[in-house]
């Protein structure tokens, strides 16, 4: 059987990840941010002082790497570490004021991306389209987010 690129959902997919990415990345440059870091950040924007293990299991990805990515952020004065009151063994993340201030306009950032990306699609295919991913993303788990194309 011949396989077809048009017409693989995994190639597809990962080149429209691409595309959003290459636009989301020129959008929130000038705000010192990468999409490396925005997962991290949507959700210390959703609720911050979240472990490093709870980012993990939001944004299901190795450890190692959101070790790396916080590390990174920090340096970047976005996320500072603090112990747990609770518990000393474990460290909350916390934003910075400034990474809070960012907040803002990297969501109109990528609400921008997402329009401009989608905008050969009708409204409904948008809706459908973001429907199936997330039935795809969260197909053991509720969605986080209402279906949207923001």
């Amino acid at each position: 059987m011949k396989f077809s690129k048009d017409l693989s959902a995994g190639y597809l997919v990962n080149h429209t990840a691409r595309l959003f990415e290459r636009g989301l990345a020129a959008r929130i440059r000038p705000l010192g941010l990468t999409p490396g870091t925005f997962p991290a950040l949507l959700e210390l924007w959703e609720g911050d002082g979240l472990t490093q293990k709870e980012l993990v299991e939001r944004l299901d990805i190795e450890q190692a790497t959101m070790a790396n990515t916080l590390a990174r952020m920090e340096r970047d004065g976005l996320v500072r570490r603090q112990k747990d009151e609770a518990d000393g063994r474990v460290q909350r993340i916390w934003l910075t004021d400034h990474a809070r201030g960012l907040r803002d306009a990297a969501i109109e950032a990528a609400k921008s991306i997402n329009s401009e990306t989608m905008a050969g699609l009708s409204a409904q295919e948008q809706r459908q389209l973001v429907a199936l991913m997330q039935k795809i993303v969260y197909r053991d788990k509720t969605p986080a987010a209402p279906t949207s194309s923001e």
